[in-house]
């Protein structure tokens, strides 16, 4: 089985890689029966010295190989017929912008394994980014957050080198006497929890959160049950929330009348509450200064989410009496941070840690058979075809919906 890194040539560019040199060695001395080359790229967060020296093979045509394996979305023009391909197709919720992309995925015969299709038995999710837009995503909340209160200020976190110059600008700071919500418990909200814990925060219960003060920084961390309840007032658990989350109404003002900084790192299900909308960010008693939004709903469940932010401008302000998008800076302002592509920022660790994830949880399928069936569970498309998982997105396939 021959295997080949490809480059990324989705604008603007991306500096992430599925496999890093390091991962390359290991899949290649745990699989001696695997071959891998890497495609030359001018962008990537490792140069092809990196590759070179690791002792791997960097070709300018990758056209050997059999699996291709890339992080975005590979531009039609640019992908090879009758091959197997992995990269983040943004497909699977039938958005409309790349419909072109999955026709041609058919035409050419392609055989297409969405990164996000890579689940275990339970459907729960195997490989992601996610850890690291929970990281980045709150150290860009910080830094909002400092330049809000005009307290404190970090270098962006693209301009630092990697995740230990990260941490090395957070033990400068002194944080003030604020009360921070992180909602999220998956990859996300651990990535946040460890930037918050790195600076020795305080984590405090509900109870303490909402009706204590304190005369230091606290957070607490939400689970769905703690900003939600049902309509109905009985208490069922997570799993009827998860599924019939239509029942449920937000709770969530109690904390916002009592936080400074929210930080969004949930997940957000179809038909859930928002946890505020437009009005009840209008309320005297409402008291959120800044918003990490890491899941970035537009016009979703964060109501001050108006759009996505970029990494070259990562905050702008929110005016909740006229709705409108205003310097961050204004008094009345809800600074917000709605970076879309937050691990891009520390593209070295990003691509590290999701390298590892790949070689230790997808690889193998190559080589015993897939006898965890996670091939056959994320694969979209085959033989010019959609594979039966995937049928429901025949019709947009098709241009019908």
């Amino acid at each position: 089985m021959k295997f080949a890194v490809i480059q990324e040539r989705k604008s603007p560019p991306d500096r992430r890689v599925v496999l890093d040199p390091k991962s390359c060695k290991n899949l290649l001395s745990t699989f001696p029966s695997a071959e891998l080359i890497i495609e030359s790229s001018p962008i990537r967060a490792f140069s092809d010295m990196d590759y070179s020296s690791a002792g791997l093979e960097v070709v300018a045509d990758v056209s050997a190989a059999e699996v291709l394996i890339g992080v975005k979305e590979v531009p039609i023009e640019a992908l090879i017929p009758n091959k197997s391909y992995f990269f983040f197709s943004h497909t699977i919720k039938k958005q409309p912008y790349n419909r072109k992309l999955l026709q041609a995925i058919l035409d050419k015969n392609i055989t297409l394994y969405d990164h996000e299709t890579l689940v275990n038995e339970s459907n729960h999710r195997l490989i992601g980014f996610g850890y690291y837009a929970g990281v980045v995503g709150a150290y860009n909340g910080l830094r909002a957050l400092g330049l809000k209160l005009n307290c404190f200020e970090l270098p962006k976190a693209t301009d630092l080198n990697d995740r230990a110059a990260l941490n090395a600008q957070l033990d400068l700071l002194t944080i003030p006497n604020v009360k921070i919500v992180l909602t999220g418990s998956g990859r996300v909200g651990q990535g946040a929890k460890e930037i918050l814990d790195h600076l020795n925060i305080k984590k405090v219960s509900v109870d303490q959160f909402i009706n204590n003060s304190f005369k230091e920084a606290v957070y607490v961390q939400l689970d769905v049950l703690d900003y939600c309840k049902r309509k109905d007032g009985t208490t069922l658990g997570k799993k009827d929330f998860f599924n019939y989350p239509e029942a449920y109404q937000s709770t969530f003002d109690r904390f916002t009348s009592v936080a400074d900084f929210f930080i969004a790192g949930h997940f957000y299900g179809k038909g859930a509450p928002a946890f505020f909308t437009r009005e009840q960010a209008k309320s005297p008693r409402f008291n959120l200064k800044v918003v990490a939004d890491i899941s970035c709903d537009i016009d979703g469940p964060v109501a001050c989410t108006i759009r996505p932010s970029t990494i070259d401008k990562p905050i702008y302000g929110y005016d909740a009496e006229t709705e409108t998008e205003v310097n961050f800076s204004n008094a009345s302002a809800i600074a917000v941070m709605a970076v879309d592509n937050l691990p891009c920022e520390l593209p070295k660790d990003a691509s590290e840690g999701f390298g590892h994830t790949f070689v230790e949880k997808i690889i193998p399928a190559f080589f015993n058979q897939d006898a965890s069936g996670v091939l056959k569970r994320s694969k979209m498309t085959e033989n010019g075809k959609l594979t039966d998982a995937f049928s429901y997105l025949q019709a947009y396939i098709e241009g019908k919906e």
